[in-house]
């Protein structure tokens, strides 16, 4: 079904490992349509309760792949065509397109996470890397800015000046400096053990308290207190009313007793 990243389903976690590692993982046209594809894939599927997001190879992505997209002009209207300014392109819809899927999503990080790799892990919830891992936001060494959707999530992450200076300098930075300014979450020797056993924890409690966490934080992290206060209650009152729930106490009083898939969140 895919050529540039594969898919996989297993105890209803989708991983997706980016498959270009003769290109360290560049972004070329088909993997951008291949991962708006499968974001589809995973969103439809209301039992799967994590997304792990690696790649082969030494580096999880060096960026756009400048030689095939950018000589090609139908290739850059295609990312950047939109229909409406508020919607994300193709472009912006490989990063943020993670951001609004109802579940957690965690990037793991290894080698080189460049330009259109930092933005597809910012789209991310969590980022787990390895000790060698560096990164950068790219655009600006060809004359561009970012414009993947992960200024907001850097913009969350870092203090102002900070994200600024990197979106303006595109440096490089290592996986302990990646941490000081908040953009990755744990560095792991091995971060893929890691990240699947966060996952096991998450699945021991309701998918639908995950996924209105994800979804209450993800859309309101930024929204006045009284419109968080009021979603807070929506969301609560869907929870008290849902099977998962009655569940959920279940499973802490010792019974053995399965969730159910999620709701639409």
């Amino acid at each position: 079904m895919f050529k540039r990243i594969t898919l996989q389903f297993e105890n209803q976690v989708a991983r997706v490992t980016l498959n270009r590692a003769d290109k360290h993982n560049a972004l070329d046209m088909l993997m951008f349509t291949e991962l708006a594809a499968a974001q589809k894939v995973i969103k439809r599927d209301r039992h799967c309760r994590a997304v792990i997001i690696d790649a082969n190879g030494d580096d999880f992505c060096s960026g756009l792949d400048i030689k095939s997209v950018l000589t090609d002009r139908l290739a850059g209207l295609k990312l950047l065509w939109k229909w409406h300014p508020w919607q994300p392109n193709l472009a912006q819809q490989v990063s943020v397109g993670w951001r609004t899927m109802p579940i957690p999503v965690i990037a793991v990080i290894q080698g080189r996470c460049w330009g259109g790799g930092l933005q597809i892990a910012l789209g991310c919830d969590f980022r787990f890397t390895t000790p060698s891992a560096d990164f950068s936001v790219m655009e600006t060494r060809w004359g561009l800015i970012p414009d993947m959707g992960g200024n907001r999530a850097l913009m969350e992450l870092s203090r102002r000046d900070i994200a600024m200076k990197l979106a303006m300098s595109a440096d490089t930075f290592d996986a302990n400096e990646a941490l000081r300014f908040g953009v990755i979450t744990e560095i792991h020797d091995e971060p893929l053990a890691a990240a699947k056993a966060f996952i096991d924890s998450l699945c021991q409690r309701s998918p639908d308290a995950i996924s209105a966490i994800k979804t209450l934080y993800q859309k309101h992290w930024l929204s006045p207190l009284p419109r968080i206060l009021r979603r807070e209650t929506w969301y609560q009152w869907r929870i008290l009313l849902s099977r998962n729930q009655s569940i959920a106490v279940a499973k802490q009083k010792g019974k053995d007793k399965s969730y159910q898939r999620r709701q639409s969140w």
